[in-house]
């Protein structure tokens, strides 16, 4: 356990677990269900035609085949896998808004996990820096879900730095059975994790949630302030005011912004940006509808 008291952190999780629980069930949960579930119905079997049956069900090639009439079983489809990939590292406590990215990643996951449990769904976490954190294999039920919360509110990681294409190899090699995964990262980082995304959504349904905030879009006009760099924990003294650094500043998150836009889509990975001034329940949903929609 960290700093925090027991019943502190229990407070916590009891809040988070009100406004997201109650999200999902007001919003999320026929919107997750469609973007999904799909089909809905998975074909499981033939049988022979018995009175009553819907003339629509008959399946027509075995029907020929034999000379009598069988019809289609279909089964609700089963439970899906639903998997959380959440960067820990030492970027998630920015935040110059409200929130901080680790509060935005709890909230956010804190709503997948209860949309999942409603849809009976399985749910896992991998906590990931640059290295694996945590593997929180998937499972149902309520008091997991409240598990996952407090990691969320108290985890402490190891290490600082962010390596996605860690993560996604790890978590590409330890769940076998196909799932449907949120990778949950401001994706401040600098190694290349195309490769890695491209495979990992071969062989699952990936989606990237970016976490970010305004001051990394655009650089708070403060003077002379001393900045850490949280992966590698070097501090340098910069100027805030000077024209050419805010530009420089802007140019870079621009060209950030573009690289990661062009590897999800290489990538052909669902995205979307929510920022830490911002209220998720918009582009997830957006999300969510986009893929309903398909």
């Amino acid at each position: 356990m960290s700093n925090q008291s027991t019943a502190e952190l229990l407070k916590k999780v009891r809040k988070i677990e009100i406004k997201t629980r109650g999200l999902s069930n007001q919003i999320f949960s026929g919107e997750y269900h469609s973007a999904f579930k799909g089909r809905g119905m998975a074909f499981s079997e033939v049988r022979e035609y018995q009175h009553g049956d819907e003339i629509r069900t008959i399946d027509w090639n075995v029907t020929a085949r034999f000379n009598h009439p069988f019809v289609k079983v279909f089964e609700e489809e089963r439970e899906m896998t639903v998997m959380l990939l959440v960067d820990v590292s030492g970027s998630k406590e920015f935040g110059t808004q409200q929130k901080s990215k680790q509060e935005l990643a709890t909230e956010i996951c804190a709503v997948l996990a209860f949309s999942a449990i409603q849809n009976n769904d399985k749910i896992g976490v991998i906590f990931f820096s640059d290295k694996i954190e945590k593997f929180i294999p998937p499972k149902k039920g309520r008091s997991h879900i409240l598990m996952i919360i407090r990691d969320l509110i108290d985890f402490t990681p190891e290490s600082k730095g962010t390596n996605i294409e860690l993560a996604l190899k790890y978590f590409t090699n330890v769940i076998k059975k196909r799932s449907t995964a949120f990778l949950i990262s401001d994706f401040v980082t600098h190694h290349d994790f195309e490769n890695a995304l491209k495979i990992a959504n071969r062989k699952h349904d990936l989606m990237a949630l970016r976490l970010h905030d305004k001051a990394e879009d655009e650089l708070p006009n403060i003077g002379l302030v001393p900045m850490l760099d949280s992966e590698t924990n070097q501090v340098q003294w910069v100027n805030t005011s000077d024209k050419d650094v805010q530009k420089e500043y802007k140019i870079e998150a621009l060209k950030r912004n573009d690289y990661l836009k062009n590897t999800f889509k290489r990538g052909g990975v669902d995205n979307t940006n929510i920022a830490t001034h911002e209220d998720y329940v918009k582009p997830l949903m957006a999300l969510f509808k986009r893929r309903g929609a398909r």
